[in-house]
């Protein structure tokens, strides 16, 4: 996914590509109440613990925690589940992957649109074990030592 020159991340989730290994990703829409969106301007939003779920033929968002806003007598609750924006078609094609063997729905970022709208990134993921895990460092820093290398010899 690329964004455009408008669309900025609030809050990332950098851990997910580490802990996960990201076969795709989809863009989600965001039911929000108007003090979260305030928060989320603020860019004070934290999603490292989230996940997204199925209840009730829907999916939501858990564990995302988005403050209090300061100076509002109508305030949200931090913790409390999100329910996520898509089409039919696509939660049903989600919720069936979430029932194979290991596939978990991770929020990678949440950013604001073009139009202003407050979008979720998801990834549909499978853990990585701590093995995976040294083998993509090994890979990452392979890459690294080969672009110093071929630097030094283009000298």
């Amino acid at each position: 996914m690329t964004l455009r020159g408008t669309e900025r991340f609030v809050a990332q989730n950098r851990r997910a590509r580490h802990d996960f290994l990201i076969e795709s990703t989809l863009e989600a829409g965001l039911q929000l109440m108007g003090t979260e969106v305030k928060v989320l301007r603020q860019g004070l939003a934290s999603i490292n613990e989230a996940y997204a779920t199925e209840r009730d033929g829907a999916l939501y968002l858990v564990n995302a925690h988005f403050p209090e806003y300061p100076s509002s007598r109508f305030n949200h609750e931090p913790g409390r589940p999100r329910k996520l924006l898509l089409r039919k078609r696509e939660i049903d094609r989600l919720m069936g992957a979430i029932k194979r063997e290991g596939i978990t729905l991770v929020p990678l970022s949440i950013y604001f649109n073009e139009r202003g709208r407050a979008k979720l990134e998801l990834g549909l993921a499978k853990g990585k074990r701590k093995a995976d895990k040294r083998e993509t460092e090994k890979q990452r820093d392979w890459q690294r030592d080969r672009a110093r290398i071929m630097r030094e010899r283009n000298r």
